[in-house]
């Protein structure tokens, strides 16, 4: 018979029950054996590293002390929940995270009863906590509700708005500030400055044995020494002028977010509270693992990665990286061409912009809404503001878009990174729903290119149109591989390419689609067919007359897209060959009605028929037998 004790802790652990039959005193050995699971296992698959690793204790503590699923805790933007999902279950299964129908990189309701609120866009877990305890409290139930969120949540309009509710909602309701003072790269603003006064101001050195007094209270005598080694900025209840008791909320903290007995206790004492609590902890971003230190803001999330050192493969420049360094070029001869973004400077890749040309480069934190009014105002002044979000982000500023943006025809740049398909990430950030809540707004240009010269030369046109708001998708990852010109050309706002003139089929394929097209009309062409093959570039305006000219003369028409079909790029030729009145049967690739799941590209689109093969199957039935 084995002896269990000996063997690794965390292979024990099928539950949270099973957490809570492990000594205390092994329960850094634990954070330890988690850690190393992680930075292995992400090495193989990548993943969010640094969040998670920031947060091990604190995860452990929570399960320690609370009882979940009856319990509650949600997780902002739920990136940092791989240690919840290894302490509820799923730890043998961590090796799959992000893989095609393995674990999913955030919380999902569906894959485990312990993730009761999914997420995967920051500033959620505030509102969508209170609306639970506010349940909880209408059904006469005595659960806990834990929101865990970052300090950089704070700078979200959402989280603001539910701090403004929580105390005239409910009496019981736990929020933990986890404050590492970055979000994926450094904290900026006003909140950020504050957060860290908190740590560091003098004013709170005075207090340092009354809060020792106050953690021997609730911890007992044992652990007075824990106190003690609370950096000079610990700060508790006793300074009452905070902002967040000003929100109707009591205070707790800086505590260190990496001390499991003192997390414990304190924990202990906060559930059995009869009002709402913030406790404001100090945790580590990548802590165990040198290169995530060294490196925060590559390793918020990463794909494979080598363990000895944390470096990756190089590859052919990403769109993003395209994106950052001809904007950069542009600015640098243009003194009018300002970047913008809401907290991702290494995402859009806009950090060579930062680098260059600080004086015309802003970051606004969490706040797309904010950005877009923000670039708004910077177009009323005749400047040229380039708005660089991830297209699933972009939808939360969609009101400004229409409201501020189109209605006042200002020339705000957007520029949606992750347009399309993002693989891995899954359905929180995959850039599918783009096109349809932009097509109808009047007067916005929208665009997409084939290959990398095609974007530099969107890019140049984008920064040089004045008449109105005007949009660029692109994806996530490398283009075709195309060679980019000297310098860039101007483009006519909504004049495509025709590149082949054919008889039998009308391929039109949208952006980096071309690639699919071109296997399509290889294989229609082998069979005998004739094809016209037309690149679009404009989703808004189309070329209609190109475009119907070559459809009536065809047999049938195949569109391409990486977006959803529902309203559509393909939904447009639709519409626009009804107008005109030309009979020709229009078919169509691109993703289904439905969040599609998360998984490698390639497998994804076999799976939902976004293969040149699919395309000619659906092409064949319209055209004479061979």
């Amino acid at each position: 018979m084995s002896d269990s004790s000996k063997a690794p802790l965390l292979s024990q652990i099928n539950g949270p029950d099973d957490l809570k039959k492990i000594a205390p005193e092994k329960l850094p050995e634990l954070a330890q054996e988690i850690r190393d699971t992680l930075i292995d296992s992400l090495s193989n698959t990548g993943g969010h590293l640094g969040p998670n690793l920031g947060v091990v204790e604190l995860t452990i503590a929570l399960h320690a002390v609370f009882e979940s699923p009856e319990d509650k805790f949600l997780f902002d933007v739920s990136h940092q929940g791989y240690v919840h999902k290894m302490l509820t279950g799923r730890a043998a299964e961590i090796g799959t995270i992000r893989q095609y129908e393995g674990l999913n990189g955030f919380l999902l309701r569906t894959e485990s009863e312990h993730d009761c609120y999914g997420a995967g866009h920051a500033g959620t877990a505030l509102s969508a906590a209170l609306g639970m305890a506010s349940a909880r409290d209408l059904k006469g139930e005595d659960s806990n509700v834990v929101a865990v969120a970052g300090d950089a949540a704070f700078t979200c309009g959402a989280t603001l708005e539910a701090l403004n509710n929580i105390a005239e909602t409910t009496n019981r309701c736990i929020v933990i500030l986890n404050d590492n003072e970055w979000s994926i790269d450094k904290n900026v603003g006003a909140l950020a400055k504050y957060f860290n006064a908190l740590q560091t101001h003098s004013t709170f050195s005075g207090i340092r044995e009354k809060t020792a007094d106050f953690v021997e209270k609730i911890a007992g005598s044992g652990v007075r020494k824990l106190a003690h080694k609370i950096e000079r900025n610990a700060k508790n209840m006793l300074v009452p002028n905070v902002l967040f008791e000003k929100f109707g909320m009591r205070y707790f903290g800086p505590i260190d977010g990496h001390d499991i007995p003192l997390l414990i206790k304190t924990l202990e004492y906060l559930k059995d509270q009869n009002e709402p609590v913030i406790l404001h902890i100090i945790t580590e971003k990548g802590r165990g693992y040198q290169p995530a230190l060294d490196k925060p803001g590559k390793f918020h999330g990463l794909g494979p990665y080598n363990v000895e050192d944390g470096s990756t493969a190089a590859g052919a420049p990403t769109f993003s990286e395209l994106f950052g360094r001809a904007v950069t070029d542009f600015a640098k001869e243009d003194k009018t061409i300002t970047a913008i973004t809401a907290a991702m400077p290494g995402g859009t890749k806009l950090e060579t912009f930062k680098a260059e040309i600080p004086e015309r480069y802003f970051d606004v934190g969490i706040a797309e809404e904010h950005a877009a009014l923000f670039a708004c105002g910077h177009a009323t002044q005749g400047l040229r503001p380039f708005l660089a979000i991830y297209s699933t982000f972009m939808q939360r500023a969609y009101d400004m878009i229409l409201h501020d943006m189109a209605l006042q025809n200002l020339p705000v740049r957007l520029c949606m990174d992750r347009g399309g398909l993002s693989g891995d990430d899954g359905p929180t950030h995959h850039g599918l729903f783009d096109i349809g809540y932009l097509r109808h707004v009047p007067g916005l240009v929208h665009m997409q290119a084939k290959d990398e010269d095609e974007f530099i030369d969107m890019l140049w046109t984008m920064a040089n149109y004045e008449d109105g708001p005007i949009a660029i998708r692109y994806p996530r990852g490398n283009g075709p591989g195309a060679t980019i010109k000297e310098k860039p050309e101007l483009l006519t706002i909504g004049e495509a390419e025709v590149i082949q003139t054919g008889t039998d089929v009308c391929l039109i394929p949208l952006g980096t689609m071309m690639e699919l097209a071109l296997e399509a009309k290889e294989t229609l062409e082998a069979k005998g067919y004739s094809v016209t093959l037309i690149n679009p570039r404009w989703i808004k305006p189309l070329d209609a007359r190109t475009i119907s000219e070559h459809a009536k003369n065809a047999k049938v028409v195949c569109t391409f897209e990486d977006h959803v079909l529902y309203n559509g790029f393909g939904l447009s030729i639709i519409e626009l060959l009804h107008d005109d009145v030309i009979g020709t049967p229009v078919e169509r690739i691109g993703w289904p009605d439905e969040f599609v799941e998360h998984g490698r590209p390639e497998i994804l689109r076999k799976k939902h028929g976004l293969t040149a093969a699919n395309a000619v199957e659906k092409i064949l039935p319209h055209l004479p037998a061979e």
